[in-house]
């Protein structure tokens, strides 16, 4: 456990000093933010537009985080155990990626069709089985969805251009076997 929060430091303190852009806390076994980061941070929030927070175990990500890192253009989420997003999401206004593969979301996280500079969002292996279609087709910047590995509905499927200007990305359909 010693060694993981010294790691944390590490990435943090490199961050800070180097007033660096980015923030990578990826693999760091975090079950939650740590608190102590935020005000670690604090001097370099508004110049952080990329987090990486892949492969930890995080159940939830909390508004605190999403008002803090306010400037965020890119947010990596893959690999952990999320199944949900707070409402506050939606006040990241220059997000343009984020990658919520390999979490536990069972449906589309909704406040993400309110996110207005949004080009990219990664879903792969979630649990996800229903889409807010009529959302998704009024995000004007949306280039990319990958639904890949989620067992979505045949409506999904439908969605094709030119009803949607961006790229679906899918898993092939099984074969119906009588």
């Amino acid at each position: 456990m010693g060694e993981a929060v010294a790691r944390v430091a590490r990435k943090v303190n490199d961050t800070v000093e180097n007033k660096a852009d980015s923030l990578d806390l990826a693999n760091c076994k975090l079950m939650s933010f740590p608190v102590g980061v935020y005000k670690a941070v604090r001097s370099v929030t508004e110049g952080i537009h990329r987090i990486s927070l892949a492969n930890n175990e995080l159940k939830s990500i909390t508004s605190r985080f999403v008002t803090t890192f306010s400037q965020l253009r890119d947010l990596n989420l893959a690999g952990n155990y999320l199944h949900r997003l707070p409402e506050e999401i939606r006040s990241l206004l220059h997000l343009r990626t984020i990658d919520l593969s390999r979490n536990r979301f069972r449906r589309f996280p909704e406040p993400l069709a309110t996110v207005p500079a949004l080009e990219s969002i990664d879903l792969e292996e979630n649990e996800i089985a229903e889409v807010p279609t009529d959302k998704l087709a009024s995000m004007a910047l949306l280039r990319s969805l990958n639904l890949r590995a989620n067992p979505v509905g045949p409506e999904v499927r439908l969605l094709v251009r030119p009803l949607v200007p961006f790229e679906l990305l899918l898993s092939p359909e099984e074969p119906i076997h009588p």
